[in-house]
């Protein structure tokens, strides 16, 4: 059978920046022509970053993607890698009209290329266009209506875009019905929890569709909100896997593959979905017969909680770097949650870049200032307090404030203090938020709430325990010091912004309230149906009022790393106004 070593490129793009994209390209084609590659991959839309929303909309930036195109493809020429075909997603558009669309000539699509001898030598679009959780592609796309296959040393290659693998039909059994021996889609997929095994089990099911090997590829890094794990795959046509990348690293997966070689004539017409072939032969002569070395091999899998943490860090990493900001404040209360974001943050962007303030008031109790400070201690931070009372007597001296709005008085001084210090010193700052706190409203607007970016927003509380756990023994199993002192851990959560107060005053126990929301929040499930998992029908009324209530401080909280199926933001769009309630 026929030989192929094949390169798949993992990498992190940033949108916009269409010359650093580009030239990630060349130095890892670079790299893959130094190992012998013959065929080169990299991610959906690697050249222009993804996703890039309205940006597609304005044609100044999709004829600045094909430009760069076409400047790439000279380039890796010029650079000497002409002969070695190179597949890169990008920003492309329309050019004919398709009026059952809506769209008019010239509409974006989201595209990839192949190039080879200094040309771009075939387009092809997305079949299948994603319209769901954090996907607006229809918004933006019209859709692709070929079956893109390159002929590279005698096997056909058939080539796919993200979507077109999750959705059934189109190109999948079109490359069965084309006879392709290889199938290669390139993704830019985000994270979420416990989608790898989703993914493997997909990736099985086409091969098997498809007849052929498959080849799974992508993005990794972080663009807002969103982040992207790599754990590019691929198997064999009987599903079983013979290479997988590692999780959240940048990188090159390279395989010798042996596959069936093509038939004489170059396959034609229109096949499944009314898929049209469009076929370019780059190379029709096999390789002469090579030794086998390159097996792929498959990285070790990370645990539930060293994933998700991974996760939020690689999300805060990217958000801050790609931002062009260099250090992060954070208001530290010596509780759990501003503890594990600090922990988070020294790992994203290093603790000297971490600024801590500790800002106690006349409730604030001994431990919690004394672990704030051990926390810094522990992780090595810049740390400072700044006490809040003076500032709270002066505004209790103008105002007469009791209840909760003394109590939110203190919250807005130190959001206030914080906003502050990051004009100062050009600190961005971290909201400490939890997806509990904010399912229930449980924060105070321009107080905890103030910030630039929030690490743990889609984290419910009960997994900001087993983070914070799991950080602290993953130290010690390092030889390390824990960076979360354990009191954090262990005492009660309080806002203390009144005497004695705890979370369970105003709150149901985690534990159970956590279940609830996930349920309500992540699966869409009504009142009855949460009545009858077993949850106490008032308890369920009560946190439903709790979550539809806060739909408007939820909108004016800051973007943070998604790692569920829905996190609050663009997964979960929901009226503000609104007197339909749950809860009856």
């Amino acid at each position: 059978m026929p030989q192929l070593r094949l390169a798949l490129n993992q990498i992190d793009s940033t949108v916009g920046d269409l010359a650093a994209n580009a030239e990630t390209v060349v130095q890892w084609t670079r790299h893959s022509a130094e190992q012998g590659a013959h065929l080169v991959a990299f991610p959906e839309m690697a050249l222009t970053g993804y996703p890039v929303e309205d940006l597609a909309l304005r044609a100044s930036f999709v004829e600045a993607s094909r430009s760069a195109l076409t400047d790439l493809a000279a380039r890796l020429k010029a650079e000497g890698f002409g002969e070695l075909p190179v597949i890169v997603g990008y920003l492309d558009r329309s050019d004919k009209e398709q009026p059952r669309y809506g769209q008019p000539a010239g509409a974006p699509r989201n595209a990839a290329a192949v190039l080879h001898r200094g040309q771009v030598v075939l387009t092809f679009a997305k079949h299948h266009l994603p319209n769901y959780g954090v996907f607006d592609e229809f918004r933006y796309f019209v859709p692709g209506e070929t079956m893109p296959i390159i002929r590279v040393h005698g096997i056909d290659v058939a080539l796919a875009i993200c979507e077109d693998l999750w959705q059934d039909g189109g190109r999948v059994p079109a490359t069965r019905s084309a006879g392709a021996g290889l199938l290669v889609s390139i993704n830019a997929s985000p994270y979420e929890r416990e989608k790898n095994d989703t993914r493997l089990d997909l990736v099985r099911k086409r091969a098997q569709e498809a007849g052929c090997t498959t080849a799974y590829l992508a993005m990794i890094g972080g663009q807002d909100e969103l982040v992207f794990d790599g754990d590019s795959i691929v198997v064999d046509q009987g599903g079983e896997v013979i290479a997988r990348a590692p999780q959240f690293a940048e990188g090159c997966v390279l395989i010798d593959l042996d596959l069936p070689a093509a038939a004489d004539e170059p396959p034609s017409g229109v096949v499944d979905d009314g898929l049209r072939i469009d076929h370019v032969t780059l190379s029709q002569e096999p390789l002469p017969a090579y030794e086998r070395e390159l097996a792929g091999g498959q990285a070790e899998r990370l645990g539930d909680e060293e994933e998700i943490y991974t996760a939020l860090v690689v999300g805060l990493r990217a958000y801050v770097a790609k931002n062009g900001f260099r250090s992060v404040l954070i208001g530290l209360s010596g509780g759990i949650d501003s503890a594990l974001v600090a922990a988070i943050a020294c790992d994203a962007v290093g603790a000297r870049n971490v600024y801590g303030v500790s800002m106690p008031s006349k409730y604030s109790s001994s431990h919690s200032k004394d672990d704030a400070a051990e926390l810094a201690r522990r992780t090595g931070l810049n740390f400072r307090t700044v006490p809040i009372v003076p500032m709270f007597e002066a505004y209790m001296g103008s105002l007469d404030l009791t209840g909760l709005a003394e109590e939110n008085l203190q919250a807005r001084l130190r959001g206030t203090l914080l906003m502050g210090l990051s004009n100062q010193e050009g600190h961005i700052v971290l909201a400490p938020g939890n997806k509990s706190e904010l399912a229930c409203g449980y924060s105070t607007l321009y107080g905890d709430s103030v910030g630039a970016y929030g690490p743990i927003k889609d984290l419910y509380k009960t997994a900001v325990f087993r983070l914070a756990k799991w950080r602290n023994q993953a130290a010690t199993d390092r030889g390390q010091t824990p960076p979360i002192p354990e009191n954090s851990i262990a005492k009660p959560p309080s806002a203390e912004l009144r005497p004695g107060q705890v979370d369970a005053d105003s709150l149901p126990d985690y534990d159970v309230l956590d279940q609830i929301l996930n349920r309500y929040v992540d699966r869409d499930q009504g009142s009855a149906e949460i009545v009858a998992a077993g949850f106490e029908p008032q308890l369920v009324t009560r946190v439903l009022r709790m979550v539809d209530a806060a739909e408007y401080k939820r909108r004016q909280y800051p973007p943070g790393t998604k790692i569920s199926a829905k996190g609050f933001g663009k997964d979960r769009r929901l009226p503000i106004t609104s007197r339909w309630r749950e809860s009856g």
